[in-house]
C-alpha cells in the first residue's frame, strides 16, 4: 500500500455525455488520469447567482496521483464549459496494491 493521499480520486460534473466523454479522454490522453468513470444522469442541485437552481449532469470520476493534481485541474478548467467548473479532490485512503500501482504508472 503506498503512504495516504498518494492517490486520489478528482470529481468532475458535466453538463452532458458528449462534454463528459471529450473531457474524460482528453484527460487521459494527456496522462493526467488513469481512468474516469462517467456516471450519467446525476441531478444536482445548488445555488448559483443568488437562486436554487437544478438540473441533470454527469459525474465524472478520475483516478490519479496527487503529484497530477494541479496539472489536472489546470486543463479542466482550460477546456470545461462551465465558468465555475467543479473540480474536487479526494484523498484515497485504501486501495488494492496492483490497482493503485497501475494508477500511479499510467499517470507518469
Amino acid at each position: 500500500m503506498k503512504p495516504r493521499n498518494t492517490f486520489i480520486m478528482v470529481l468532475v460534473t458535466a453538463p452532458d455525455l458528449p462534454t463528459a466523454r471529450k473531457l474524460a479522454r482528453g484527460a487521459l490522453a494527456a496522462r493526467l488520469i488513469a481512468c474516469a468513470n462517467l456516471v450519467p444522469r446525476l441531478e444536482s442541485h445548488y445555488w448559483w447567482e443568488g437562486k436554487i437552481t437544478a438540473g441533470r449532469e454527469v459525474l465524472l470520476l478520475m483516478k490519479t496521483t496527487a503529484a497530477r493534481r494541479a496539472a489536472l485541474e489546470k486543463w479542466i478548467v482550460a477546456r470545461h464549459p462551465y465558468d465555475t467548473p467543479e473540480v474536487v479532490a479526494l484523498p484515497i485512503a485504501h486501495g488494492h496494491r496492483r490497482y493503485l500501482d497501475w494508477v500511479r504508472d499510467a499517470v507518469q
